[in-house]
């Protein structure tokens, strides 16, 4: 089984019983029947879980298939980039981070700071992280591509140069997706992701995990979510589990239409910054396209209008997409990613994210609300 459709239609699920469905149901359980020592793999509703474990067998399937590597199953995205670096990282050590990564990123920097730990920044455009390495450092976080920016970074490249100095190498690959990216292949220790976004695409499923190279390292990140207790619901992850059967279906149409609306947004006047890594004049593209797998660039595409009364009317105009945070969805959603501060960008920056509506139907509703939003409304 080497394609990426049947892998994730048939990820994780357990041998075909008779009379037993294909994707058992959620298991509810706070506590199991234990008799004598606490030996077995289902000991407490907090340690583990079989319905998180066909779960993270699936995910660790599409992230690297045969490797004997491992995943972990958190309640969100941020519970997950958490558990990596604070079960990894001690007072006095040194890491590594985007200055340009998700906006809950600086909140977290200063929680590191505050414990002890010393973070450098820089830009994940160029491979700039580069230049932070040395041999005092512990811990290299990538994020590629970068939300809400798109930048992409070499993974292989970056992933090299740390451990040369001794440090492991995380990668956020939730804008890619497994699909479209498999950070362990390119030499990464782990790739972190927030299932809350394509992986699950839906928009009804809070969702986090972390695949491990190492099974050391995965058990101290499954420690960490056990001390903390940064589980997932058994609903939830049946709900994701159930949602990879399609994973390939919607990743393809959106990163499809997200580059076709890229192109046609290309010649409009009042847009400028305009990225998307499947664009061939895209900073991005030459590394996106030599690591990101089949011409999968993403669903997202990034833009800036005049100023914020400019990026307000355009959204407003909309008709087939939700004003909304988050991305990856089956639904497109597109936000002035300023409202919620964290993140440097314009005041008129947009972040669109193509949903699996007809190519034809979402691109004509955009360009429609681009014409309406040209001129204010008068009072």
């Amino acid at each position: 089984m080497t394609s990426d459709g049947t892998r994730a239609v048939r990820a994780g699920l357990p041998e075909a019983e008779a009379y037993e469905p294909a994707l058992p149901g959620p298991v509810f359980a706070a506590h199991y029947h234990l008799p004598g020592d606490a030996t077995g793999p289902y000991t407490y509703g907090r340690d583990a879980n079989p319905t998180w474990t066909a779960l993270e067998g699936a995910i660790t399937e599409l992230e690297s298939p045969g490797s004997g590597a491992e995943s972990v199953a958190f309640a969100s995205g941020m519970g997950a980039i958490s558990a990596v670096l604070l079960s990894r990282l001690r007072q006095g050590d040194t890491a590594v981070l985007p200055s340009d990564g998700y906006q809950l990123l600086p909140a977290l920097i200063e929680r590191l700071e505050g414990y002890g730990i010393a973070v450098r920044t820089a830009p994940t455009g160029n491979d700039a992280q580069l230049a932070a390495l040395d041999d005092s450092v512990k811990l290299l976080w990538l994020e590629t591509p970068s939300n809400p920016g798109l930048d992409v970074c070499d993974i292989r490249r970056l992933a090299d140069a740390a451990h040369a100095h001794g440090a492991l190498v995380a990668v956020d690959n939730t804008l890619a997706t497994p699909l479209g990216q498999r950070p362990l292949e390119l030499g990464a220790d782990f790739s972190v992701a927030s299932g809350t976004k394509a992986l699950t695409g839906h928009g009804d499923v809070l969702l986090g995990y972390v695949t491990c190279r190492d099974p050391e390292i995965a058990a101290s990140v499954r420690a960490w979510r056990k001390t903390v207790g940064a589980i997932p619901g058994p609903m939830e992850a049946w709900l994701a589990h159930r949602s990879l059967a399609t994973l390939q279906l919607r990743v393809d149409r959106q990163a499809a239409t997200a580059l076709a609306l890229a192109e046609a947004l290309g010649g409009r006047p009042e847009i400028t910054g305009l990225r998307h890594p499947g664009l061939p004049d895209d900073p991005a593209h030459r590394v996106a396209a030599a690591q990101m797998r089949g011409g999968r660039f993403g669903c997202v595409v990034s833009f800036s209008l005049p100023d914020k009364a400019h990026a307000e009317r355009f959204l407003s105009g909309l008709r087939l997409v939700d004003d909304a945070t988050s991305f990856g969805g089956v639904r497109s959603t597109a936000e002035r990613r300023g409202r919620w501060g964290g993140d440097a960008v314009p005041e008129g920056f947009i972040r669109f994210s193509v949903g699996v509506e007809d190519p034809a139907d979402l691109i004509t509703d955009v360009l429609r609300a681009l014409d309406g939003a040209r001129t204010p409304v008068s009072g």
